[in-house]
């Protein structure tokens, strides 16, 4: 697999030996910004053709001179031609742009390729191999790239449950596959500059990378890169209501976006923002910055507590195995009222053989122990096995 910026140089290699790429990748992992992308790099003209709309005969069926009475002209929309089958324009504007500059690159992306019917890709990949169509002939000039999400045929995607037409060998014998991988420093840097990503999203991924196209999530909706863009737009609008409106309506708007799982722990995240900690701002450092501390002793419970599961729900990347981040855990743990020290031992129990991580790290290490001694103390205080 490939990341975003080793496919901008693989891509136009492909290109330059005469060979079709075909980018597979899941859905809204950023494909379309991909091409985009490799065309601004060659200083190519872009066109983009989305298979999945498209029906047999599209390419390929004559059409008759319109007449004006063929348009549905409207005041403030424009015209429609008011015709049940044609091939697309998008050949025409290829063509006439080729002839205007003879010496500019022009990549066709044929975006959503499996989506298309089997008659859709025959007729398309007819147009690649033969790169002609009737009597009209594309120039050399025009590359055509491929986007396709993967099927279950392909290696590695043996689950996969996309609604995709699979594609003849002939068809994967004319391309040559790359396969696209979500990589978050790739994403973080697209977001920095181009992607026009808020603050919170893009710290967000910093600190939690794997919740950028997690492999495991909610059956229904789940996070993408494509998401996480949705995500910050939907919030810097939400910005402009007040703040009790911000409230009510954010989480059912993240977990529209990103699953329940998800958008709850991006919620909890945005929630420990505002009291002004993140767990890098914890954990780094040679011991715990006292301004941390006073921050996290002068927020309220809830605040808090968000932050508590916050650092409970990044023990993969700060574990509390180790002997500073526990000693940190400890301190924060102590300052927090005796109901809300409970609370946060729950969560601790909730996630999946922490605690026994944490009793065998005991055994070696003096501050783990500590904080595996405490927790176990306010669950037998509140006697919870």
């Amino acid at each position: 697999m490939l990341s975003f910026q080793e496919l901008v140089t693989a891509i136009p290699v492909v290109i330059k030996a005469g060979n079709v790429p075909a980018i597979v990748g899941e859905a809204g992992i950023g494909k379309s910004a991909l091409v985009q992308t490799v065309a601004e790099k060659m200083n190519a003209k872009l066109f983009t053709t989305v298979v999945s709309l498209s029906e047999k005969g599209d390419l390929a069926i004559p059409v008759p001179p319109m007449t004006e009475n063929a348009f549905v002209k409207t005041s403030k929309y424009g015209e429609l031609a008011d015709v049940k089958f044609g091939y697309t324009h998008t050949l025409i504007e290829i063509i006439q742009w080729a002839e205007a500059h003879p010496k500019q690159p022009i990549i066709w992306f044929l975006d959503e390729f499996n989506r298309g019917t089997q008659a859709v890709q025959s007729e398309l990949m007819n147009l690649v191999l033969q790169r002609q169509i009737n009597s009209l002939r594309l120039p050399d000039q025009v590359h055509l790239v491929l986007a396709e999400n993967p099927d279950a045929t392909m290696a590695g995607f043996e689950s996969s449950d996309y609604g995709v037409t699979v594609g003849d060998a002939a068809i994967n014998d004319r391309t040559v596959r790359l396969v696209m991988r979500a990589d978050a420093a790739d994403w973080l840097q697209w977001a920095k500059t181009k992607g026009n990503i808020i603050e919170s999203v893009r710290r967000f991924i910093e600190e939690n990378p794997q919740q950028l196209a997690p492999a495991e999530h909610d059956d229904d909706l789940y996070p993408t890169p494509r998401a996480w863009q949705r995500v910050s737009r939907n919030l810097q609008a939400l910005s402009d209501l007040p703040a009790d409106d911000q409230q009510r309506l954010r989480l059912d708007l993240l977990e529209g976006d990103l699953g329940i799982t998800v958008g709850q722990s991006f919620e909890q995240f945005l929630r420990q923002q505002k009291a002004g900690l993140s767990a890098r701002e914890i954990y780094d450092g040679d011991s715990l910055n006292p301004i941390a501390s006073r921050i996290f002793n002068e927020a309220g419970t809830d605040q808090q507590q968000s932050i508590m599961n916050s650092l409970i729900q990044q023990t993969n990347d700060y574990p509390l195995t180790n002997e500073s981040h526990a000693s940190r855990f400890t301190t924060l743990l102590n300052l927090m009222p005796v109901d809300a020290q409970f609370a946060v031992a729950l969560k601790v129990a909730e996630v999946p053989d922490l605690l026994e991580q944490l009793y065998e790290a005991a055994q070696k290490y003096p501050l783990v122990k500590q904080l595996y001694d405490q927790l176990t103390a306010i669950g037998l205080k509140n006697n919870v096995n």
